[in-house]
């Protein structure tokens, strides 16, 4: 295994264990299956383990295997604060004790805001007394390092890194999502200020295995050297050296062996010419199957009514390319979870991001398109209810 410091100087494992995707069985998690893999896990080097209040059951599942195996000290554990659920700093303190309840101890390495989606979010959060709370839970060692997750644009996030003095954050990030999301730019920025990057997503949710397109498939298959196109994914990651660490959901023991396997060999570096040039092939093969050609450069933004358009095209064409639900979950994420909203239904048709666009695409007309996919009764309906109980 391989690791890289922290902001405090703590080794932290390349591959961290995502907690999201534990086998369910008979209506809860499988423990046992659970716990053979994340004991192999941690046996093979992991020390990070990423779980978050709203992943049904896995707190407690995590918790339950740390007490009864004896090695909550081996691993740094990180779960997240629902604040979009939450009204008050009263009911902040009982949601963290609660998760302290479920974990089976009494700290918490690293603790995030669960999707931080802008900075009118934080200021909310701010006026609510969450740095107070914050201060005295470092103060107390009862939060280790304070941190928070983040699904939207570049410069949001940039501004989100600067919005106070983070010890860490985390990210969606992958070979597809290089100028989407945080993307490449937002990670450097993040490493440039110090901070350590947790990367989220580095498969798209198992996407980028098993999605591919089949002539993408084929380019595997032809490439003795390639090997997976898990192992080619994470060694994309761990050979930037601006990623701290990459999360992976592994439910099964071959999955686990596997990413073991390759976080063995994960130092920067670590890609070859032939392997990079396998990815454009592979990202080539991918783009042939969107609707829209946006590369997700973001000179047409920003959009004067705040329209993301780079991430309409990117969940639209994921609709064709990946699947359709998982394409509608993410919009409504990124567009919908904020308070100030980015729906493409927003554009008032004023042209402004088609004088800028490198690829002189139609962004008004393909923008309605895209509204009229995305944006489906059940979108409105949550969106509806997102602003009423102000879920941002």
């Amino acid at each position: 295994m391989q690791y890289r410091k922290d902001k405090k100087g703590n080794d932290i494992s390349v591959l961290g264990f995502g907690c999201m995707r534990f086998t369910r069985a008979g209506g809860g998690i499988d423990i046992k299956k659970a716990e053979q893999e994340l004991l192999t896990a941690i046996g093979g080097g992991v020390n990070y383990l990423d779980t978050a209040y709203i992943y049904p059951g896995s707190e407690a599942a995590v918790g339950e295997i740390l007490q009864r195996n004896h090695c909550r000290e081996k691993v740094y554990l990180a779960t997240k604060l629902p604040h979009y659920m939450i009204k008050s700093i009263d009911g902040v303190e009982k949601t963290f004790q609660e998760e302290l309840r479920r974990l089976r101890t009494d700290y918490v390495d690293y603790y995030l805001m669960h999707m931080l989606t802008d900075t009118a979010t934080w200021e909310r959060l701010k006026k609510m007394g969450m740095e107070g709370w914050i201060q005295e839970k470092l103060a107390s060692g009862q939060i280790r390092n304070i941190g928070f997750s983040y699904h939207g644009n570049a410069q949001m996030f940039q501004r989100l890194v600067d919005a106070y003095d983070w010890d860490f954050c985390q990210i969606q990030y992958n070979y597809m999502d290089e100028t989407s999301q945080a993307g490449v730019d937002g990670l450097r920025y993040a490493h440039a200020k110090g901070l350590p990057v947790i990367i989220m997503e580095p498969l798209r949710g198992g996407r980028l295995v098993d999605l591919l397109p089949e002539s993408a498939k084929e380019l595997f298959r032809k490439d003795p050297e390639a090997g997976t196109p898990a192992e080619l994914a994470f060694r994309w990651l761990y050979d930037q050296p601006e990623v701290t660490c990459v999360l992976s959901g592994m439910n099964s023991l071959d999955m686990v062996r596997e990413n073991l396997k390759t976080a063995s060999n994960a130092a920067p570096g670590c890609m070859t010419e032939a392997s990079k040039a396998l990815v454009a092939r592979v990202k080539e093969e991918i783009r042939r199957s969107v609707k829209v050609g946006c590369t997700g450069c973001g000179y047409c933004m920003p959009c004067p009514k705040g329209v993301d358009i780079p991430g309409t095209f990117r969940c639209y064409n994921a609709m064709y390319s990946e699947r359709k639900g998982s394409a509608r979950r993410e919009y409504l994420q990124c567009t919908a979870f904020r308070r100030d909203t980015s729906s493409a239904s927003q554009c008032v048709q004023c042209g402004k991001c088609e004088s800028h666009c490198p690829q002189h695409i139609e962004i008004r007309k393909e923008l309605k398109t895209a509204v009229r996919e995305l944006e489906t009764v059940p979108y409105k309906a949550a969106k509806t209810l997102i602003r009423l109980l102000k879920l941002w």
